[in-house]
């Protein structure tokens, strides 16, 4: 009897001890559910439950801690902690909770401490720390420590990744650091591996979000809206949604998503920080002072902090502000790198380049691996080798060849730009202003954005300093480079005017209303996708228009919200008048809500949004009047037979959309006669029309294959009214008036063509001819020392052309140019004949 008990027992604890094992990981896997869900009470409970139970294992108190964490029950965080320590005072995951709890707990010695006794622990038993979460552990660390980071990913998150294939700590390490380092293309691959392995967790899809913020920012926001089904309390995706509010200016909305943020974390400082930037924005100091320290609370000496204020101010422009707090981050700690970079960045961008470039060479030290750096660096020594053009007022750097070739139109313009705007807005330039114009797109992004492969901006300017793409770097979509700077140009006048204080919307439409002014051809005009949009009520409010160019649907949504802003702002000058624009400016110097100022100067805003709807769809219903626009399907009739088409346009014989397809199909078909008729209809219809297929442009071809020139020419003509990016209609012109010999026309021509892209040689050759036949003889040498820039196939007939001109001015610059072109060309017999008359009587 005794012995079949025994044998009982021994059985049940058999099975005891092999059931426990499945019974803990079902626990803990639940409490990790009720963590990655949002339920962080409901967890902290259950991990307590089993912490009091004695249950085995550091993932307890662990999971309890990141609860306590996420609810902001710090203190209790720290008891918590200190009660595993005392168990499990071996776990180096449980250290590196120690250190981020301490300082949560503004008890920053200990917490250092405990950061040191990481390491210690590790070297004196390595053969216990080859566990996924110890690796993790000790890379943090050791990053904690300014390690190197390559080494780090090496050696301790790769090597977890690779032994420890689906355990989620070492991806989100590894991806987290490669995001820090704004190698995004990096923490993509990791995130996307990551989730294929642990797939619907929270904290690798907002890092596969984060990742694709830049390359692919709609199915970041969708998998942001993922995370945030699964815990819809995870405050980081929260937070993201908040900076993009911020972003866009909706300060009410943002307030109101950090209401339910600090509902979940009253102490977040990351939260506290955000109301800090609103208040700053809308100009409460004493609130923003408030807010700020708040977010100090429980760590005084959190870098963090002043680098996301200062780091948004930046983004609105504010960069002295924002450097401003990136220098408190740094005094709180020297080797924090983002502060460093952003501080570099600011500095640069507020044309303190001394000091700028100072801080990029010392948070390269720091850190090697940085990408902004690198790129910055880089582009340093790339700028050395530019030329610099500098006056009283501005300071120009080009590359040298093109400084040779249009760097003094360059200048002109700027100083035109400046006698004209800053007259009319009433404003003292108390600085130089550095305009830098790379032939590399992506220079110009790493110097406007810290990264290259950034596309769709032709310039940008930081309040005292302008970048730009020179027409190097446009060869498929040429732009018309003076518009870009006259529009660059204004924004130094309205941000310095407003000590940077004002909204995105009001700035562009102050610039593309101000291109308009200059030049009706340049800035924002209605086109037929716009007039669609504004009928369909697509348009955004006023209160809200700068949130239009932020994550538009595509690149036409972000020009429409360029052309409604500098309607909005035209409206306000020709209903209320120019004093009324300037009020307003004044208004957001001193730190007035834009929409607080804009009722003070004209109506309330909802009369405004109002008035102004009536007044943008008049001009929509308005626009090519004579044009028939009704919504029709066109399918059927494009790929049916051409007869019913040839019915339908008797039909509708206004219809611009069915005119074009008709077109197209007439094309095709070889129909010339009633092509031609067709689209000369479409011009008269519609010439104003600048897109790719434009009727002109197609009319103009039809015609120079016929050799009908002078019909060629008229319609060349028609279409170079409108389209002042017309390089090719422009180079065209010239050689049709060349041939008639109408010189006055070519030197126009020229001049159009040069606006967009001044470094092609045959058009200067032109400007050259049409300047010595006018008698602008100034204007001709440039024109041929341009061409000499650009190596010319023939630079002998270069030199000898600059020396005939310069012969009764300079005679010695001529005496050495004809030198010049004989070394070239030693028979040339124009050249000695030359050189004979300059020595006959000055040996």
């Amino acid at each position: 009897m005794n012995r079949t008990l025994s044998l009982a027992s021994f059985s049940f604890l058999f099975l005891f001890i092999s059931f426990q094992p499945s019974l803990y990981a079902n626990d803990l896997e639940d409490c990790e559910a009720l963590l990655n869900s949002g339920e962080y009470q409901a967890c902290i409970e259950k991990t307590d439950a089993a912490i009091q139970k004695k249950t085995y294992g550091s993932e307890w108190p662990l999971l309890k801690i990141q609860a306590e964490l996420a609810v902001g029950q710090y203190a209790e965080a720290k008891q918590t902690i200190d009660a595993g320590l005392k168990r499990y005072s071996w776990s180096l995951p449980l250290r590196l909770k120690a250190h981020e709890i301490y300082q949560l707990n503004n008890e920053h010695a200990a917490a250092a401490e405990f950061l040191n006794s990481i390491h210690e622990l590790a070297s004196r038993s390595a053969w216990r720390y080859t566990d996924a979460s110890s690796l993790v552990a000790l890379g943090q660390a050791s990053l904690l420590k300014k390690a190197d980071p390559a080494l780090v990913l090496e050696s301790f998150y790769d090597r977890a990744i690779k032994e420890y294939p689906d355990h989620k700590d070492a991806y989100l390490a590894s991806g987290n650091l490669a995001l820090s380092k704004r190698d995004f293309a990096l923490a993509q691959e990791t995130f996307e591996t990551a989730t294929k392995h642990i797939p619907a967790d929270p904290d690798l899809l907002f890092g596969l979000a984060k990742a694709l913020q830049t390359g692919n920012p709609e199915r970041s926001e969708k998998i942001i809206s993922e995370v945030l089904s699964i815990n819809p309390h995870y405050i980081p995706a929260h937070l993201e949604q908040i900076y993009r509010c911020i972003h866009s200016e909706q300060y009410t909305e943002a307030k109101q998503r950090l209401e339910r943020v600090l509902d979940i974390n009253p102490h977040q400082a990351e939260a506290w920080s955000c109301l800090a930037v609103i208040a700053h924005f809308e100009h409460y100091p004493h609130a923003e002072t408030a807010y700020y320290w708040q977010a100090l609370s429980h760590h005084d000496q959190n870098p963090q902090v002043d680098y996301q204020i200062g780091k948004a101010l930046s983004e609105h422009y504010r960069f002295s502000e924002g450097a401003a707090y990136q220098r408190l981050a740094l005094e709180k700690d020297a080797k924090f790198i983002p502060a460093r970079i952003q501080l570099a960045q600011d500095e640069l961008r507020l044309g303190r380049e001394v000091s700028g470039w100072e801080h990029a060479l010392l948070a390269h030290q720091q850190d090697g691996y940085d990408t902004t750096t690198f790129n910055l660096l880089e582009l340093k020594d790339q700028l050395s080798s530019f030329k610099t053009l500098e006056d009283e007022t501005f300071i120009v750097r080009m590359e040298s060849r093109e400084a040779e070739v249009y760097g003094q139109e360059v200048l002109k313009l700027l100083h035109e730009a400046k006698q004209v705007l800053c007259e009319k807005y009433g404003l003292e330039l108390d600085q130089k202003i550095t305009v830098e114009i790379f032939p590399n797109p992506d220079d110009f992004a790493v110097r406007t954005f810290g990264m290259p492969a950034v596309s769709g901006y032709l310039g940008v300017c930081f309040g005292k300093v302008i970048t730009a793409n020179s027409p190097a770097s446009q060869a498929e979509h040429p732009t018309n480079w003076q518009s870009v700077l006259w529009h660059e140009f204004c924004h130094v006048v309205t941000l310095e005017l407003t000590k940077n204080k004002m909204p995105r919307w009001i700035s562009e439409g102050l610039s593309v209303y101000e291109e308009r002014q200059k030049n009706p051809r340049w800035g924002e005009t209605m086109i037929p996708q716009y007039r669609d949009m504004i009928l369909k009520g697509e348009t955004t409010p006023i209160s809200e228009l700068s949130s239009a160019f932020l994550n538009p649907k595509s690149s036409l949504h972000i020009q429409f919200a360029y052309y409604q802003s500098s309607m909005v702002v035209e409206y306000l000058i020709d209903e209320f008048g120019f004093d009324a624009m300037q009020s307003i400016l004044n208004d957001l110097r001193i730190g007035i809500p834009v929409n607080v100022a804009i009722e003070r100067r004209t109506k309330t805003l909802g009369e405004l949004e109002q008035d102004f709807a009536t007044y943008l769809n008049a001009k929509a219903e308005n626009f090519a009047s004579a044009v028939d626009w009704s919504e029709q399907d066109l399918t059927a009739l494009t790929s049916d037979d051409t007869k019913r088409f040839d019915d339908w346009i008797r039909e509708h014989p206004q219809h611009f959309q069915g005119l074009m397809a008709y077109s197209r199909i007439l094309e095709e078909e070889n129909r010339t006669a009633e092509l031609e008729t067709t689209l000369k209809k479409l011009v008269v219809l519609y010439p104003q029309y600048t897109g790719a297929d434009n009727a002109c442009l197609r009319l103009a071809e039809l015609y120079q294959k016929q050799k009908r020139f002078d019909q060629e020419q008229s319609v060349l003509e028609q279409h170079a009214k409108w389209n002042p990016n017309a390089l090719g209609v422009f180079q065209r012109l010239s050689i049709l008036y060349e041939r008639q010999a109408n010189w006055a026309a070519v030197y126009r021509a020229c001049q159009d063509a040069h606006a967009i892209n001044p470094l092609d040689q045959e058009t200067q050759q032109r400007l050259a001819a049409a300047c010595i036949q006018l008698n602008r003889p100034s204007e001709a040498v440039a024109a041929y020392q341009a061409i000499l820039a650009l190596k010319p196939h023939n630079p002998a007939e270069t030199h000898y052309q600059l020396a005939r001109l310069l012969q009764d001015t300079h005679r010695q610059k001529a005496k050495r140019h004809t030198l010049i072109a004989l070394e070239q060309a030693p028979r040339f017999r124009a050249a000695h004949q030359l050189l004979l008359e300059l020595t006959a009587n000055n040996p």
